[in-house]
């Protein structure tokens, strides 16, 4: 329809003109003057200058711009002071859009000062995926969890389960919030529907959904559980840290003085107890790193993990013999390896601080994501200890849950022995190495690149755990251990009643002997290995072999679950 207003007007005016009419006619409006049409309306086609906006409906929108606001100017200054970003920034650093937020009225008529009761939820969208979040403002009561607030926790955890996508935990938190206008006389935190039904909800969404955290704080008492519980977590250097307990109530409790960084930052988790994936300099990485690491991830478990383009490796796969050497117990950096096999850029290693001589990533071959898992020779040889052991099966498991398939690069003279690991507990983890790999049910290959001695090939999923093929190098060796070991164990008491030259040339021929039981041909010929592969063709015996398995079915197995548990 089209209105002649027969008189030059403003634009506002005719806007206005145009949706008012539009709206009670129901249908499309054009207003024009002299012929020209200056606006229109309807169809879907509204627009802001014909709005009507009603008193109440604007006081709303004021309160909610307060809101959006975060809290008040200290926590802005403190923020500031501590070189943090606030919240919403950083949502807008790691998200690509919000779709919507839950509970921004949370607290509104209690505390001026509590917006949002110092917690986001919501769901946004990264690349094209919704993502659940959480996200603590550090500017109300320095992030701390209050009622509503961790009412808001526990229903994004149940949407998240519900619409099976993953949850993004951006973590800012000094813990639980103690004021006594936070809870009735009587009230705790482990009631049914109170704090600790948020890590309940946390532990059922394990393997479910991936959840990744980033921790922008010292995250301090029961909430530093939450960073633990995901299956990744990246820690901002500087400014990160967790501990079950602050420095003050450490102090107080068993009169140890320690700061936070020394008791439970980045450091501590990145190279002792193995609780970080990662450490990054700044924010601005961490969003990155946050967005890198979901792009190998499924929405969930159900779901295989996003492929993107091939890409040739960053280094010749045709020259990788070169970098093997011939010397069993000679070491080089097996990254020259991985940097041969997998597309360019694509190696995201985790945990690389911890327990270095295994190496655990994310890559992608042919452009399919995959889990490497990887003895580092240059490191005490790439032998097994309890921590690396550790490691490899927490990642294994974490792989098998969200469909990765895994790759292992074996050489390894086997799980490291002596009186100091025994106390570590190298049996006890060293199982849960072994029993993730035997029960993993995603695509696994196995490559022998040098040495498979002892119990290290069942943790690196030789012949006899499940590897839907096991690829062996000609620089590969497979026995119950090495040559030194070997000759040692079988003529011990004889080589102790020799000396000098006559004990070196014993050794030596023992050796040469020993050897002979070793050769990979022979081993090959008995069918010990599914192929013996000339290392340049090894990229594309894992690309061929990746593909046809990519329809590799899950079974269910006759029981609740096992009984090692990670």
């Amino acid at each position: 329809m089209e209105i002649d207003v027969g008189e030059d007007i403003d634009d506002e005016t005719a806007r206005a003109i145009a949706t008012a009419v539009a709206e009670h006619l129901g249908r499309s409006v054009e207003v024009v003057t002299d012929g020209e049409r200056i606006a229109d309306a309807g169809e879907g086609d509204w627009n802001d200058a014909g709005t009507v906006m009603t008193d109440r409906e604007e006081q709303l929108r004021g309160e909610i711009e307060d809101i959006l606001s975060g809290g008040p100017e200290r926590g802005h200054e403190k923020i500031e002071t501590l070189g943090k970003a606030f919240v919403r920034d950083r949502l807008d650093m790691v998200f690509d859009t919000i779709e919507y937020e839950d509970g921004t009225f949370a607290r509104h008529n209690d505390d001026d000062d509590l917006a949002a009761d110092g917690l986001l939820t919501g769901i946004g969208k990264i690349d094209g995926r919704r993502v659940a979040f959480t996200a603590n403002d550090y500017t109300v009561k320095a992030g701390s969890l209050g009622t509503e607030g961790v009412e808001k926790v526990i229903r994004i955890e149940e949407r998240a389960m519900d619409l099976e996508i993953p949850m993004l935990r951006l973590i800012d938190s000094t813990g639980a919030r103690l004021d006594a206008a936070e809870r009735e006389p009587g009230d705790t935190h482990m009631g049914r529907y109170h704090g600790g039904k948020m890590f309940y909800n946390q532990c059922r969404l394990s393997g479910q959904v991936p959840q990744i955290g980033v921790l922008y704080g010292p995250d301090i008492a029961g909430s530093a559980y939450t960073p633990v519980f995901c299956d990744y977590l990246i820690m901002v250097d500087g400014i990160s840290g967790m501990a079950i307990a602050s420095p003050r109530i450490v102090e107080a409790m068993t009169g140890e003085q320690v700061d936070m960084q020394a008791l439970g930052g980045p450091d501590v988790h990145a190279t002792e107890s193995g609780s970080a994936d990662l450490v990054v300099e700044d924010e601005r990485a961490a969003a990155q790193k946050a967005r890198e690491l979901l792009s190998y991830l499924p929405q969930n478990y159900a779901e295989k993990p996003p492929e993107s383009a091939s890409k040739p490796p960053m280094k010749n796969p045709k020259s990788l013999d070169s970098v093997i050497p011939e010397a069993p117990n000679r070491g080089y950096d097996v990254h020259e390896t991985i940097d041969r096999l997998v597309d360019r850029e694509s190696f995201f290693e985790l945990m690389p601080r911890f327990a270095p001589e295994l190496v655990t990533g994310l890559a992608r071959i042919d452009g399919q994501p995959m889990g490497i898992v990887a003895n580092q020779p240059k490191h005490i040889s790439g032998a097994i200890f309890p921590d690396s052991a550790d490691k490899g099966a927490g990642f294994v498991w974490t792989c098998d849950a969200y469909n990765i398939p895994l790759i292992y690069l074996c050489d390894t003279p086997g799980f490291m022995i002596g009186s100091q690991v025994e106390r570590e507990g190298v049996l006890r983890k060293g199982r849960k190495f072994i029993y993730a790999t035997a029960n993993a049910q995603v695509p696994k290959f196995c490559v022998i690149t040098r040495k498979a001695y002892g119990a290290g090939i069942y943790a690196m999923c030789g012949p006899a755990f499940g590897a839907d093929a096991t690829l062996a190098l000609p620089s590969a060796e497979i026995s119950v251990m090495g040559p030194d070991a070997a000759v040692h164990a079988l003529f011990g008491e004889q080589i102790a009643g020799m000396d000098g030259e006559a004990r070196e040339q014993f050794v030596e021929s023992a050796k040469e002997q020993f050897e002979e039981y070793v050769d990979i041909e022979a081993q090959a010929s008995n069918m010990e290995v599914d192929e013996l592969v000339p290392a340049g063709d090894l990229r594309e015996q894992l690309e061929a072999r990746l593909a046809a398995f990519a329809t590799k079915r899950r079974s269910e197995r006759p029981r609740h679950h096992g009984t090692v548990l990670f």
